[in-house]
Formats: structure tokens, sequence, C-alpha cells
């Protein structure tokens, strides 16, 4: 399966993609070839204002299988779009719909199993049956079972609900999920790495403590990491959020699981800023994206960071 291209979709037209993508490839030498889709247009127009040099080898989608695929050159398939950056318009959202669908067709007939994609302005591409991209990919696929792992070789988070409001994630969290997400978990760390992950898990709750007549730590999320731990699992918790990540405790862990998004991406980006990638388990081939967003404010500043972009591609660049 290694040297399988890479699939990168570029995302939103108006982001820091292509500044990140340049700087990846300057400094780094990968063995899978790198195919991007997204607009000739504005690759092209960020190339000469970013000073960036290379020959780009259009891709036809039905001649496919007959490349013989290296990275001497840029490979493209071209997905129209006329707008040029900060010319923000309606169909962009068809045309980032229309780059998803080329690469979900590539997956689909197993040409490759390793899919990236840019930063993609959730609020206005998603509508609101779909939580985030974690989703909207998953249900693409028939996956009703999935994961948001923030990995990091030193220590990875994943929460168990991720972009909810916080008045409805007490309603969400029960025995099924939790278990899920443990063996999704687990499962990614046995099959990439060989070995099972030590998993701390955080309360819902202030300290694990509530003054409310229902405790969801003491009633949902301690009994569940009790049954696991009968099943084998290295698994312990409720800890309290506030202290979790402190290094003396986090150290002892692989992963550490919470109950909602900001609960444990918050700590993580502090801890390792860019030295992250967001990889979605469950799903019939790998899918991470860079640990960022579109950071309009930046476009055109030649100050991103590449780091989490170039990490998604050597995690990928290595399976």
């Amino acid at each position: 399966m290694k040297n399988k291209p890479i699939i990168i979709v570029s995302g939103e037209p108006n982001s820091i993609f292509f500044e990140i993508f340049f700087k990846s490839l300057k400094r780094n030498i990968y063995k899978s070839p790198l195919i991007l889709i997204g607009s000739a247009n504005i690759f092209k127009f960020q190339m000469k204002k970013f000073r960036f040099k290379r020959k780009i080898r259009f891709i036809d989608l039905k001649k496919f299988k007959n490349y013989e695929l290296n990275n001497k050159f840029i490979n493209l398939i071209d997905v129209k779009y006329d707008k040029i950056l900060n010319k923000k318009t309606a169909n962009s959202n068809i045309y980032i719909k229309k780059c998803f669908d080329v690469a979900f067709e590539i997956l689909n007939k197993g040409f490759s199993n390793k899919f990236i994609n840019g930063p993609i302005n959730k609020s206005k591409f998603l509508d609101k049956k779909f939580l985030g991209m974690t989703e909207y990919i998953s249900r693409k696929f028939n996956v009703s079972k999935n994961a948001m792992l923030i990995y990091n070789k030193e220590i990875s988070v994943c929460p168990i609900t991720t972009h909810l409001p916080l008045k409805l994630v007490p309603k969400k969290i029960n025995l099924r999920l939790i278990k899920e997400k443990v063996y999704l978990i687990n499962d990614f760390f046995r099959k990439n790495f060989g070995f099972k992950p030590k998993i701390a898990v955080t309360g819902l709750n202030p300290h694990c403590e509530t003054i409310l007549k229902f405790d969801e730590d003491k009633n949902i999320i301690k009994p569940a990491i009790k049954i696991l731990k009968k099943k084998g699992y290295k698994i312990n918790g409720p800890y309290p959020s506030d202290t979790i990540f402190l290094k003396q405790n986090r150290k002892k862990y692989d992963v550490i699981m919470g109950m909602y998004h900001d609960q444990v991406l918050s700590p993580i980006k502090t801890l390792k800023e860019y030295d992250a990638i967001n990889i979605t388990l469950g799903l019939p081939f790998y899918r991470v994206s860079p640990d960022h967003g579109p950071n309009e404010k930046m476009i055109n500043k030649n100050s991103s960071n590449p780091l989490s972009l170039i990490k998604a591609i050597k995690f990928l660049d290595q399976r």
C-alpha cells in the first residue's frame, strides 16, 4: 500500500493553503506522489505571487491509471473556478464540493487510500445537518462510527463530541459513544504503531463534581471506564480536565479523551501549536487535515507556518 498517491483537496479559495503547500514542498522530499485537486487559475496566480517554480502536470481523471506519477511535477487535477483570491462569491461552495467529489471518486475506485483536505470555512460550506468535515466525509462513505484524533507523537487528544454547542454536550455523553471512540483509537494505534495506547479520560464537570442531582462523571463515564478496563483496554479516569494536561500527568498517556471539543483541543494547540494533525478514524482510507483553518487574515502575508501540513503529508507518506 506504500507509495500510493496522496490526494490533496486545496480547500477554501480564500485561505493560506497554497502558501503553506509551497513551503511544504520547498524543504521536503516525499516518496508518495502528491496529486492536488483545485483550480489551475488560482494555483498559477499563487505560484507567481510566492515565486514558486515547478512544472505543472495536468492529470485527466479518466486516464488516472495510465500515469506514472512522481513529484518532479505538480500533479494537478484542474477544477474550474474563475475567481481569484479575495473575490468572495457564493459559487465557491460549488467549487469546493466539486473538488471533494473528484477526490471521493479516486478513493472509491481504490486508486489511493491517502487523503488530505486543505482548510474549509465550515460555517459557509456545510449545512446544519453536519457538525463538521469529519461528519461530512463520513456520511459520503456511509460511515456511522468515527472519531476525531488530533495526533502528536507525544500526546494526542480525542473529543467524545465534536462541534456541539456546550448546552447539548451532556445529553450526548453515553456509554455507547465512549466505547465506540475507545475502540477506534485502540484499533488505530494497534494497526499503525503496533501497541495498545494508554488512554486518559476527562470528566465532564469541573473537578469531576457537580451540584446537580445527576452526575455524569459518576453515573456514565466512570462505569464506562470500568467496563473497558475489564475488556483489556489501557484506560483510566475520569480525571479533572484542568490537571490532566500537566506535564507529570500527560506523560503517562498516549491519548487524552475529553467530553467536548475545546476541552481537549485548546490544551493540545497550546502545547503543540502546529505540531499536530487531525486524523479521522473509522474511514476506509486515511483522512488527514492540517490542524488549522483558512486564516483569511493571514492571506498574502507569507508568514503562515506550514508545519501541520508537512506533518500531515509525512504521516501519509509513511503509510
